[in-house]
Protein backbone atom coordinates (compact mmCIF):
# COMPACT_ATOMS: atom_id res chain seq x y z
CA UNK A 1 0.00 0.00 0.00
CA UNK A 2 1.42 3.40 -0.90
CA UNK A 3 0.49 7.01 -0.67
CA UNK A 4 -0.28 8.48 -4.05
CA UNK A 5 1.49 11.63 -5.17
CA UNK A 6 -0.77 14.72 -5.30
CA UNK A 7 -2.11 15.48 -8.78
CA UNK A 8 -0.27 17.96 -10.97
CA UNK A 9 -1.89 21.42 -11.33
CA UNK A 10 -4.36 21.32 -14.25
CA UNK A 11 -3.43 22.93 -17.53
CA UNK A 12 -5.95 25.16 -19.32
CA UNK A 13 -8.34 23.10 -21.45
CA UNK A 14 -7.54 23.24 -25.16
CA UNK A 15 -10.42 23.39 -27.62
CA UNK A 16 -10.33 22.77 -31.33
CA UNK A 17 -12.90 23.93 -33.86
CA UNK A 18 -15.07 20.95 -33.01
CA UNK A 19 -14.99 21.64 -29.27
CA UNK A 20 -12.95 18.54 -28.34
CA UNK A 21 -11.22 18.31 -24.97
CA UNK A 22 -7.59 17.47 -24.41
CA UNK A 23 -7.15 14.94 -21.58
CA UNK A 24 -5.50 16.48 -18.57
CA UNK A 25 -7.45 19.72 -18.70
CA UNK A 26 -9.76 21.15 -16.08
CA UNK A 27 -12.48 18.54 -15.73
CA UNK A 28 -15.20 20.80 -14.36
CA UNK A 29 -14.89 23.64 -16.87
CA UNK A 30 -13.87 21.65 -19.94
CA UNK A 31 -16.93 19.38 -19.95
CA UNK A 32 -19.34 22.28 -19.66
CA UNK A 33 -17.63 24.25 -22.42
CA UNK A 34 -17.60 21.24 -24.68
CA UNK A 35 -21.33 20.70 -24.40
CA UNK A 36 -22.01 24.37 -25.04
CA UNK A 37 -19.97 24.37 -28.27
CA UNK A 38 -21.61 21.18 -29.53
CA UNK A 39 -25.08 20.73 -30.97
CA UNK A 40 -26.32 19.98 -27.49
CA UNK A 41 -29.97 20.12 -28.41
CA UNK A 42 -29.97 16.55 -29.70
CA UNK A 43 -28.40 15.07 -26.53
CA UNK A 44 -30.50 13.91 -23.57
CA UNK A 45 -30.64 16.48 -20.78
CA UNK A 46 -28.68 14.24 -18.40
CA UNK A 47 -25.73 14.28 -20.81
CA UNK A 48 -25.22 18.01 -20.28
CA UNK A 49 -24.15 17.82 -16.64
CA UNK A 50 -21.88 15.74 -14.43
CA UNK A 51 -22.68 12.14 -13.62
CA UNK A 52 -25.05 12.20 -10.62
CA UNK A 53 -23.60 11.25 -7.25
CA UNK A 54 -26.18 8.48 -6.86
CA UNK A 55 -25.66 7.06 -10.35
CA UNK A 56 -24.67 3.68 -8.92
CA UNK A 57 -26.69 3.70 -5.73
CA UNK A 58 -28.00 0.18 -6.41
CA UNK A 59 -24.52 -1.14 -7.16
CA UNK A 60 -22.81 -1.86 -10.45
CA UNK A 61 -20.20 -4.38 -11.57
CA UNK A 62 -18.87 -5.95 -14.75
CA UNK A 63 -16.76 -8.47 -12.81
CA UNK A 64 -19.04 -11.49 -13.13
CA UNK A 65 -18.30 -12.25 -16.78
CA UNK A 66 -14.59 -11.96 -16.18
CA UNK A 67 -14.72 -14.27 -13.16
CA UNK A 68 -16.35 -17.12 -15.07
CA UNK A 69 -14.35 -20.35 -14.77
CA UNK A 70 -12.81 -22.43 -12.04
CA UNK A 71 -10.94 -21.01 -9.08
CA UNK A 72 -9.19 -22.94 -6.34
CA UNK A 73 -6.95 -22.19 -3.38
CA UNK A 74 -5.14 -18.85 -3.01
CA UNK A 75 -6.49 -18.43 0.53
CA UNK A 76 -3.49 -16.47 1.79
CA UNK A 77 -3.35 -14.27 -1.31
CA UNK A 78 -7.03 -13.38 -1.02
CA UNK A 79 -6.56 -12.55 2.65
CA UNK A 80 -3.55 -10.35 1.84
CA UNK A 81 -5.53 -8.38 -0.71
CA UNK A 82 -8.41 -7.93 1.71
CA UNK A 83 -6.06 -6.68 4.41
CA UNK A 84 -4.26 -4.33 2.02
CA UNK A 85 -7.49 -2.64 0.95
CA UNK A 86 -9.07 -2.32 4.38
CA UNK A 87 -7.78 1.10 5.36
CA UNK A 88 -9.51 4.31 4.31
CA UNK A 89 -7.87 7.44 2.93
CA UNK A 90 -5.86 8.14 -0.16
CA UNK A 91 -5.88 5.98 -3.26
CA UNK A 92 -4.66 2.45 -2.57
CA UNK A 93 -2.91 0.66 -5.41
CA UNK A 94 -1.84 -2.98 -5.29
CA UNK A 95 -0.06 -4.63 -8.23
CA UNK A 96 -0.26 -8.42 -8.49
CA UNK A 97 2.54 -9.60 -10.78
CA UNK A 98 3.58 -13.02 -12.00
CA UNK A 99 4.32 -15.24 -14.95
CA UNK A 100 1.76 -15.21 -17.75
CA UNK A 101 -0.86 -17.88 -17.06
CA UNK A 102 -0.17 -18.11 -13.33
CA UNK A 103 -3.69 -16.93 -12.47
CA UNK A 104 -3.37 -13.20 -11.75
CA UNK A 105 -6.63 -12.24 -13.47
CA UNK A 106 -8.50 -15.13 -11.86
CA UNK A 107 -7.28 -14.05 -8.42
CA UNK A 108 -8.34 -10.46 -9.06
CA UNK A 109 -11.76 -11.52 -10.31
CA UNK A 110 -12.35 -13.87 -7.40
CA UNK A 111 -11.38 -11.25 -4.83
CA UNK A 112 -13.26 -8.38 -6.50
CA UNK A 113 -16.37 -10.51 -6.94
CA UNK A 114 -16.75 -10.72 -3.18
CA UNK A 115 -16.28 -7.00 -2.49
CA UNK A 116 -19.15 -4.71 -1.47
CA UNK A 117 -17.95 -1.55 -3.20
CA UNK A 118 -20.77 0.32 -4.92
CA UNK A 119 -18.92 0.21 -8.26
CA UNK A 120 -16.59 -2.67 -9.18
CA UNK A 121 -15.24 -2.10 -12.66
CA UNK A 122 -12.88 -4.25 -14.72
CA UNK A 123 -10.69 -2.58 -17.34
CA UNK A 124 -8.34 -4.37 -19.72
CA UNK A 125 -5.35 -2.06 -19.42
CA UNK A 126 -2.67 -3.42 -21.74
CA UNK A 127 -2.44 -0.09 -23.64
CA UNK A 128 -3.13 3.55 -22.81
CA UNK A 129 -6.07 3.71 -25.31
CA UNK A 130 -7.52 0.57 -23.71
CA UNK A 131 -7.46 2.27 -20.30
CA UNK A 132 -9.28 5.30 -21.72
CA UNK A 133 -11.82 3.06 -23.43
CA UNK A 134 -12.48 1.15 -20.21
CA UNK A 135 -13.02 4.37 -18.26
CA UNK A 136 -15.35 5.66 -20.99
CA UNK A 137 -17.36 2.44 -20.75
CA UNK A 138 -17.69 3.07 -17.01
CA UNK A 139 -19.12 6.53 -17.75
CA UNK A 140 -21.75 5.06 -20.08
CA UNK A 141 -22.66 2.46 -17.48
CA UNK A 142 -23.07 5.16 -14.83
CA UNK A 143 -25.01 7.46 -17.17
CA UNK A 144 -26.30 5.85 -20.39
CA UNK A 145 -27.21 9.26 -21.82
CA UNK A 146 -23.50 9.97 -22.34
CA UNK A 147 -23.41 7.58 -25.30
CA UNK A 148 -23.80 10.47 -27.76
CA UNK A 149 -20.74 12.31 -26.47
CA UNK A 150 -17.20 11.74 -27.82
CA UNK A 151 -15.27 9.04 -26.03
CA UNK A 152 -12.76 11.45 -24.54
CA UNK A 153 -15.58 13.40 -22.89
CA UNK A 154 -17.04 10.20 -21.49
CA UNK A 155 -13.61 9.41 -20.03
CA UNK A 156 -13.42 12.85 -18.42
CA UNK A 157 -16.89 12.51 -16.91
CA UNK A 158 -15.99 9.12 -15.38
CA UNK A 159 -12.73 10.41 -13.94
CA UNK A 160 -14.59 13.33 -12.36
CA UNK A 161 -17.10 10.95 -10.78
CA UNK A 162 -14.33 8.69 -9.48
CA UNK A 163 -12.47 11.66 -8.03
CA UNK A 164 -15.60 12.98 -6.31
CA UNK A 165 -16.65 9.63 -4.79
CA UNK A 166 -13.46 7.89 -3.68
CA UNK A 167 -15.19 5.68 -1.13
CA UNK A 168 -17.59 4.01 -3.55
CA UNK A 169 -15.54 2.16 -6.13
CA UNK A 170 -12.94 -0.47 -6.96
CA UNK A 171 -11.10 -0.54 -10.29
CA UNK A 172 -9.36 -3.65 -11.63
CA UNK A 173 -6.72 -2.68 -14.19
CA UNK A 174 -5.94 -6.00 -15.82
CA UNK A 175 -2.80 -7.00 -17.72
CA UNK A 176 -0.96 -3.68 -17.45
CA UNK A 177 2.06 -3.71 -19.77
CA UNK A 178 3.56 -0.39 -18.71
CA UNK A 179 2.95 1.64 -15.53
CA UNK A 180 2.94 4.77 -17.70
CA UNK A 181 -0.30 3.60 -19.31
CA UNK A 182 -2.22 3.95 -16.04
CA UNK A 183 -0.30 6.81 -14.42
CA UNK A 184 -2.47 9.59 -15.97
CA UNK A 185 -5.56 7.93 -14.48
CA UNK A 186 -4.04 7.37 -11.03
CA UNK A 187 -2.75 10.94 -10.90
CA UNK A 188 -6.28 12.31 -11.18
CA UNK A 189 -8.11 10.22 -8.59
CA UNK A 190 -7.17 11.30 -5.05
CA UNK A 191 -8.86 8.32 -3.39
CA UNK A 192 -10.34 4.92 -4.08
CA UNK A 193 -9.21 1.35 -4.60
CA UNK A 194 -7.18 0.11 -7.59
CA UNK A 195 -5.99 -3.45 -8.14
CA UNK A 196 -3.48 -3.98 -10.96
CA UNK A 197 -2.52 -7.27 -12.58
CA UNK A 198 0.66 -7.37 -14.62
CA UNK A 199 3.44 -9.60 -15.86
CA UNK A 200 5.93 -6.90 -14.91
CA UNK A 201 7.79 -7.53 -11.68
CA UNK A 202 9.71 -4.25 -11.68
CA UNK A 203 8.97 -0.59 -12.23
CA UNK A 204 6.20 -0.38 -9.62
CA UNK A 205 8.03 1.16 -6.68
CA UNK A 206 6.71 4.65 -7.52
CA UNK A 207 3.21 3.50 -8.42
CA UNK A 208 1.99 0.64 -6.25
CA UNK A 209 2.74 -1.94 -3.62
CA UNK A 210 3.54 -5.26 -5.29
CA UNK A 211 2.47 -8.83 -4.61
CA UNK A 212 4.16 -11.68 -6.44
CA UNK A 213 1.84 -14.53 -7.39
CA UNK A 214 3.41 -17.95 -7.77
CA UNK A 215 2.08 -21.21 -9.18
CA UNK A 216 -0.72 -23.16 -7.54
CA UNK A 217 -0.04 -25.40 -4.58
CA UNK A 218 0.15 -29.01 -5.84
CA UNK A 219 -3.09 -30.03 -4.10
CA UNK A 220 -4.92 -26.99 -5.49
CA UNK A 221 -3.66 -27.71 -8.99
CA UNK A 222 -4.94 -31.29 -8.78
CA UNK A 223 -8.28 -30.03 -7.47
CA UNK A 224 -8.60 -27.64 -10.40
CA UNK A 225 -7.70 -30.38 -12.87
CA UNK A 226 -10.17 -32.92 -11.47
CA UNK A 227 -12.94 -30.34 -11.13
CA UNK A 228 -12.72 -29.52 -14.84
CA UNK A 229 -12.17 -33.14 -15.86
CA UNK A 230 -15.28 -34.37 -14.04
CA UNK A 231 -17.60 -31.44 -14.73
CA UNK A 232 -19.91 -33.65 -16.82
CA UNK A 233 -19.65 -36.80 -14.75
CA UNK A 234 -17.17 -39.23 -13.20
CA UNK A 235 -13.91 -39.83 -15.07
CA UNK A 236 -10.71 -41.75 -14.48
CA UNK A 237 -8.58 -39.28 -12.54
CA UNK A 238 -5.51 -41.52 -12.33
CA UNK A 239 -2.45 -39.56 -13.33
CA UNK A 240 -3.86 -36.11 -12.52
CA UNK A 241 -1.03 -35.48 -10.06
CA UNK A 242 1.57 -36.43 -12.68
CA UNK A 243 0.04 -34.09 -15.28
CA UNK A 244 -0.04 -31.17 -12.85
CA UNK A 245 3.56 -31.79 -11.84
CA UNK A 246 4.68 -31.97 -15.46
CA UNK A 247 2.96 -28.64 -16.11
CA UNK A 248 4.65 -27.07 -13.12
CA UNK A 249 1.31 -26.34 -11.39
CA UNK A 250 0.73 -23.38 -13.72
CA UNK A 251 -2.97 -22.55 -13.47
CA UNK A 252 -3.58 -21.85 -17.17
CA UNK A 253 -1.73 -24.97 -18.32
CA UNK A 254 -3.56 -27.17 -15.81
CA UNK A 255 -6.91 -25.77 -16.91
CA UNK A 256 -5.97 -26.21 -20.59
CA UNK A 257 -4.91 -29.83 -20.10
CA UNK A 258 -7.96 -30.74 -18.02
CA UNK A 259 -10.36 -29.23 -20.57
CA UNK A 260 -8.61 -31.16 -23.34
CA UNK A 261 -8.88 -34.44 -21.44
CA UNK A 262 -12.54 -33.78 -20.57
CA UNK A 263 -13.51 -33.09 -24.17
CA UNK A 264 -11.46 -35.76 -25.96
CA UNK A 265 -11.82 -38.57 -23.41
CA UNK A 266 -8.03 -38.86 -23.16
CA UNK A 267 -6.85 -40.08 -19.77
CA UNK A 268 -4.29 -38.05 -17.79
CA UNK A 269 -1.55 -40.60 -18.46
CA UNK A 270 -2.40 -40.67 -22.18
CA UNK A 271 -2.19 -36.88 -22.17
CA UNK A 272 1.33 -37.12 -20.77
CA UNK A 273 2.29 -39.55 -23.53
CA UNK A 274 0.94 -37.20 -26.19
CA UNK A 275 2.71 -34.26 -24.55
CA UNK A 276 6.02 -36.13 -24.75
CA UNK A 277 5.50 -37.18 -28.38
CA UNK A 278 3.92 -34.01 -29.83
CA UNK A 279 4.77 -31.19 -27.43
CA UNK A 280 4.22 -28.29 -29.85
CA UNK A 281 0.74 -29.55 -30.76
CA UNK A 282 -0.30 -30.25 -27.19
CA UNK A 283 0.92 -26.96 -25.78
CA UNK A 284 -1.28 -25.17 -28.30
CA UNK A 285 -4.29 -27.51 -27.97
CA UNK A 286 -7.53 -26.10 -26.57
CA UNK A 287 -10.92 -27.62 -26.03
CA UNK A 288 -13.84 -26.69 -28.28
CA UNK A 289 -14.94 -23.19 -27.39
CA UNK A 290 -11.68 -22.46 -25.61
CA UNK A 291 -9.69 -19.34 -26.35
CA UNK A 292 -6.78 -20.36 -28.56
CA UNK A 293 -5.07 -17.08 -27.70
CA UNK A 294 -5.18 -17.99 -24.00
CA UNK A 295 -2.59 -20.74 -24.03
CA UNK A 296 0.75 -20.56 -22.31
CA UNK A 297 2.50 -20.72 -25.70
CA UNK A 298 0.59 -17.74 -27.08
CA UNK A 299 0.84 -15.67 -23.90
CA UNK A 300 4.59 -16.17 -23.59
CA UNK A 301 5.09 -15.41 -27.27
CA UNK A 302 3.59 -11.96 -26.63
CA UNK A 303 5.87 -11.55 -23.64
CA UNK A 304 8.95 -12.49 -25.67
CA UNK A 305 7.89 -10.02 -28.35
CA UNK A 306 8.36 -7.32 -25.72
CA UNK A 307 11.72 -8.54 -24.41
CA UNK A 308 13.17 -9.27 -27.86
CA UNK A 309 14.45 -5.70 -28.16
CA UNK A 310 16.95 -6.45 -25.40
CA UNK A 311 20.02 -8.14 -26.91
CA UNK A 312 20.67 -11.68 -25.66
CA UNK A 313 17.33 -11.98 -23.82
CA UNK A 314 15.81 -14.54 -26.18
CA UNK A 315 19.09 -16.41 -26.65
CA UNK A 316 19.67 -16.52 -22.91
CA UNK A 317 16.22 -17.95 -22.22
CA UNK A 318 16.71 -20.67 -24.85
CA UNK A 319 20.04 -21.61 -23.22
CA UNK A 320 18.48 -21.72 -19.75
CA UNK A 321 15.78 -24.02 -21.14
CA UNK A 322 18.27 -26.91 -21.24
CA UNK A 323 19.28 -26.74 -17.59
CA UNK A 324 17.49 -27.83 -14.43
CA UNK A 325 14.78 -25.30 -13.52
CA UNK A 326 16.29 -24.18 -10.21
CA UNK A 327 19.64 -22.96 -8.88
CA UNK A 328 21.28 -22.24 -12.22
CA UNK A 329 24.60 -20.50 -11.43
CA UNK A 330 24.37 -17.00 -12.82
CA UNK A 331 28.09 -16.92 -13.65
CA UNK A 332 27.55 -19.89 -15.96
CA UNK A 333 26.17 -17.40 -18.51
CA UNK A 334 29.11 -14.97 -18.35
CA UNK A 335 30.67 -16.06 -21.68
CA UNK A 336 27.48 -15.11 -23.57
CA UNK A 337 28.36 -11.41 -23.57
CA UNK A 338 29.78 -8.51 -21.63
CA UNK A 339 28.60 -8.18 -18.02
CA UNK A 340 26.28 -5.26 -18.88
CA UNK A 341 24.76 -7.23 -21.78
CA UNK A 342 24.18 -10.38 -19.74
CA UNK A 343 22.84 -8.42 -16.78
CA UNK A 344 20.46 -6.47 -19.03
CA UNK A 345 19.12 -9.68 -20.54
CA UNK A 346 18.65 -11.29 -17.13
CA UNK A 347 16.99 -8.13 -15.85
CA UNK A 348 14.54 -7.93 -18.74
CA UNK A 349 13.51 -11.59 -18.43
CA UNK A 350 13.15 -11.23 -14.66
CA UNK A 351 11.08 -8.06 -15.10
CA UNK A 352 8.53 -10.07 -17.09
CA UNK A 353 8.67 -13.02 -14.67
CA UNK A 354 10.09 -15.32 -17.35
CA UNK A 355 12.93 -16.12 -14.95
CA UNK A 356 13.64 -15.43 -11.28
CA UNK A 357 16.94 -13.92 -10.15
CA UNK A 358 17.53 -15.40 -6.69
CA UNK A 359 19.38 -13.73 -3.85
CA UNK A 360 22.01 -16.48 -3.76
CA UNK A 361 23.34 -15.68 -7.23
CA UNK A 362 21.35 -18.36 -9.03
CA UNK A 363 18.49 -18.22 -11.52
CA UNK A 364 15.24 -20.17 -11.71
CA UNK A 365 12.94 -20.81 -14.67
CA UNK A 366 9.49 -22.35 -14.64
CA UNK A 367 9.77 -25.84 -16.13
CA UNK A 368 6.94 -25.21 -18.60
CA UNK A 369 8.68 -22.07 -19.87
CA UNK A 370 11.73 -24.25 -20.41
CA UNK A 371 9.74 -26.96 -22.17
CA UNK A 372 8.21 -24.48 -24.59
CA UNK A 373 11.56 -22.80 -25.23
CA UNK A 374 13.00 -26.22 -26.17
CA UNK A 375 10.09 -27.08 -28.47
CA UNK A 376 10.36 -25.84 -32.07
CA UNK A 377 7.33 -24.14 -33.59
CA UNK A 378 7.58 -22.80 -37.17
CA UNK A 379 4.88 -20.23 -36.42
CA UNK A 380 6.72 -18.75 -33.44
CA UNK A 381 9.78 -16.61 -34.28
CA UNK A 382 11.14 -17.22 -30.78
CA UNK A 383 11.09 -21.00 -31.21
CA UNK A 384 12.81 -21.64 -34.51
CA UNK A 385 14.41 -25.07 -34.70
CA UNK A 386 17.84 -23.75 -35.65
CA UNK A 387 17.87 -21.27 -32.76
CA UNK A 388 16.89 -23.97 -30.29
CA UNK A 389 19.63 -26.29 -31.58
CA UNK A 390 22.18 -23.49 -31.30
CA UNK A 391 21.10 -22.82 -27.72
CA UNK A 392 21.38 -26.52 -26.85
CA UNK A 393 24.95 -26.65 -28.11
CA UNK A 394 25.78 -23.38 -26.35
CA UNK A 395 24.39 -24.77 -23.10
CA UNK A 396 26.76 -27.74 -23.41
CA UNK A 397 29.75 -25.51 -24.17
CA UNK A 398 29.05 -23.32 -21.14
CA UNK A 399 28.92 -26.36 -18.87
CA UNK A 400 32.11 -27.86 -20.30
CA UNK A 401 34.04 -24.67 -19.62
CA UNK A 402 32.55 -24.21 -16.13
CA UNK A 403 33.74 -27.48 -14.59
CA UNK A 404 36.99 -27.40 -12.59
CA UNK A 405 39.82 -29.58 -13.90
CA UNK A 406 40.63 -31.37 -10.64
CA UNK A 407 37.77 -33.46 -9.31
CA UNK A 408 39.90 -34.71 -6.39
CA UNK A 409 40.37 -31.26 -4.85
CA UNK A 410 37.75 -30.77 -2.07
CA UNK A 411 37.68 -27.02 -2.68
CA UNK A 412 36.20 -27.75 -6.12
CA UNK A 413 33.46 -30.05 -4.90
CA UNK A 414 30.77 -27.37 -4.34
CA UNK A 415 31.19 -26.26 -7.95
CA UNK A 416 30.82 -29.83 -9.19
CA UNK A 417 27.69 -30.26 -7.07
CA UNK A 418 26.22 -27.03 -8.45
CA UNK A 419 26.75 -28.09 -12.08
CA UNK A 420 25.71 -31.76 -11.88
CA UNK A 421 21.89 -31.20 -12.03
CA UNK A 422 22.24 -29.02 -15.11
CA UNK A 423 24.44 -31.55 -16.90
CA UNK A 424 21.89 -34.26 -16.15
CA UNK A 425 19.06 -32.06 -17.39
CA UNK A 426 20.90 -31.19 -20.59
CA UNK A 427 21.47 -34.80 -21.63
CA UNK A 428 18.02 -35.91 -20.47
CA UNK A 429 16.29 -33.42 -22.77
CA UNK A 430 17.85 -34.48 -26.05
CA UNK A 431 18.98 -37.66 -27.72
CA UNK A 432 22.62 -38.70 -27.83
CA UNK A 433 22.62 -38.02 -31.58
CA UNK A 434 22.78 -34.33 -30.71
CA UNK A 435 25.68 -34.67 -28.29
CA UNK A 436 28.69 -32.50 -29.14
CA UNK A 437 32.30 -32.70 -28.03
CA UNK A 438 31.38 -30.14 -25.35
CA UNK A 439 28.69 -32.53 -24.13
CA UNK A 440 31.33 -35.24 -23.90
CA UNK A 441 33.65 -33.00 -21.86
CA UNK A 442 30.86 -32.05 -19.44
CA UNK A 443 29.84 -35.69 -19.04
CA UNK A 444 33.43 -36.81 -18.53
CA UNK A 445 34.12 -34.27 -15.80
CA UNK A 446 30.81 -34.85 -14.04
CA UNK A 447 31.31 -38.62 -14.17
CA UNK A 448 34.87 -38.60 -12.90
CA UNK A 449 33.71 -36.54 -9.91
CA UNK A 450 30.88 -38.99 -9.28
CA UNK A 451 33.29 -41.90 -9.47
CA UNK A 452 35.41 -40.30 -6.75
CA UNK A 453 32.27 -39.78 -4.64
CA UNK A 454 31.23 -43.43 -5.02
CA UNK A 455 28.23 -42.80 -7.33
CA UNK A 456 29.44 -45.45 -9.75
CA UNK A 457 26.19 -46.17 -11.60
CA UNK A 458 25.80 -42.51 -12.58
CA UNK A 459 29.50 -42.28 -13.40
CA UNK A 460 29.35 -45.31 -15.70
CA UNK A 461 26.33 -44.12 -17.66
CA UNK A 462 27.90 -40.70 -18.18
CA UNK A 463 31.26 -42.10 -19.28
CA UNK A 464 29.59 -44.54 -21.66
CA UNK A 465 27.80 -41.67 -23.37
CA UNK A 466 30.96 -39.56 -23.44
CA UNK A 467 32.90 -42.38 -25.12
CA UNK A 468 30.12 -42.82 -27.68
CA UNK A 469 30.42 -39.13 -28.61
CA UNK A 470 34.17 -39.35 -29.06
CA UNK A 471 33.87 -42.50 -31.19
CA UNK A 472 31.20 -40.93 -33.40
CA UNK A 473 32.91 -37.58 -33.90
CA UNK A 474 36.63 -38.41 -33.64
CA UNK A 475 37.04 -42.09 -34.30
CA UNK A 476 38.75 -44.95 -32.46
CA UNK A 477 42.33 -43.65 -32.62
CA UNK A 478 41.96 -40.05 -31.47
CA UNK A 479 43.74 -39.24 -28.19
CA UNK A 480 40.49 -37.91 -26.68
CA UNK A 481 38.75 -41.18 -27.55
CA UNK A 482 41.55 -43.15 -25.92
CA UNK A 483 41.25 -41.02 -22.78
CA UNK A 484 37.48 -41.50 -22.67
CA UNK A 485 37.92 -45.26 -23.08
CA UNK A 486 40.50 -45.33 -20.31
CA UNK A 487 38.26 -43.35 -17.93
CA UNK A 488 35.34 -45.70 -18.55
CA UNK A 489 37.57 -48.73 -17.97
CA UNK A 490 38.83 -47.22 -14.70
CA UNK A 491 35.24 -46.80 -13.51
CA UNK A 492 34.49 -50.43 -14.35
CA UNK A 493 37.52 -51.41 -12.26
CA UNK A 494 36.25 -49.29 -9.37
CA UNK A 495 32.90 -51.07 -9.67
CA UNK A 496 34.64 -54.48 -9.67
CA UNK A 497 33.45 -55.23 -13.22
CA UNK A 498 36.74 -56.58 -14.62
CA UNK A 499 35.04 -58.38 -17.49
CA UNK A 500 34.15 -55.01 -18.99
CA UNK A 501 37.27 -53.16 -17.91
CA UNK A 502 39.86 -55.57 -19.39
CA UNK A 503 38.70 -55.41 -23.06
CA UNK A 504 38.66 -51.61 -22.93
CA UNK A 505 42.20 -51.45 -21.52
CA UNK A 506 43.37 -54.05 -24.05
CA UNK A 507 41.96 -51.98 -26.92
CA UNK A 508 43.69 -48.87 -25.62
CA UNK A 509 47.05 -50.66 -25.30
CA UNK A 510 46.78 -52.04 -28.84
CA UNK A 511 46.03 -48.64 -30.38
CA UNK A 512 48.81 -46.90 -28.45
CA UNK A 513 51.34 -49.55 -29.45
CA UNK A 514 50.31 -49.23 -33.10
CA UNK A 515 50.40 -45.43 -33.17
CA UNK A 516 53.01 -44.48 -30.57
CA UNK A 517 55.15 -47.58 -30.32
CA UNK A 518 55.85 -50.00 -27.48
CA UNK A 519 58.12 -47.69 -25.51
CA UNK A 520 56.12 -44.45 -25.53
CA UNK A 521 55.19 -43.21 -22.02
CA UNK A 522 51.49 -43.20 -22.90
CA UNK A 523 51.74 -46.79 -24.11
CA UNK A 524 53.49 -47.80 -20.92
CA UNK A 525 50.83 -46.03 -18.85
CA UNK A 526 48.03 -47.87 -20.68
CA UNK A 527 49.85 -51.18 -20.24
CA UNK A 528 50.20 -50.43 -16.52
CA UNK A 529 46.45 -49.77 -16.30
CA UNK A 530 45.75 -53.11 -17.97
CA UNK A 531 48.16 -54.90 -15.61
Amino acid sequence: MIRKRPPEPPEPALHGTNGSIVAGGDVNNSVTQHVETQQAFFLPPEAQGPIPADAAKTGMSNIQAVAAGGFVGRTSELASLEAAFTGPGEVLVQAVHGLGGVGKSALAAEWAGGRRDTVRWWITADTAPAVDAGVAALARALQPGLTGLPAEVQTERAIRWLADHPDRWLLILDNVEDPAHIRPLLDRIPGGRVLVTTRLASGWHRHAAVVRLGVLAPADAVELFTRILTQHGPRDETGAEAVCAELGYLALAVEQAAAYCAETGVSPYAYLDQLASWPATMYAATAEGGDSARTAARIWRLTLDRVAATPLAGDLLRVLAWYAPDRIPRDLLAPLGTPPEVNAAIGKLAAYNMITANDDGTLSVHRLVQALARTPDPEDPHRRAEDIATARDEAAALLASAYPDDEDEPANWPRFQALLPHTDSLVDHHSSDHDTLYTAVALDRASRYRKGQGALDLALSGLQRALAVQLRLRGHDHPSTLTARNNLAASYVAAGDYDRAIPLHQATVGIRERILGHDHPNTLNSRNNLA
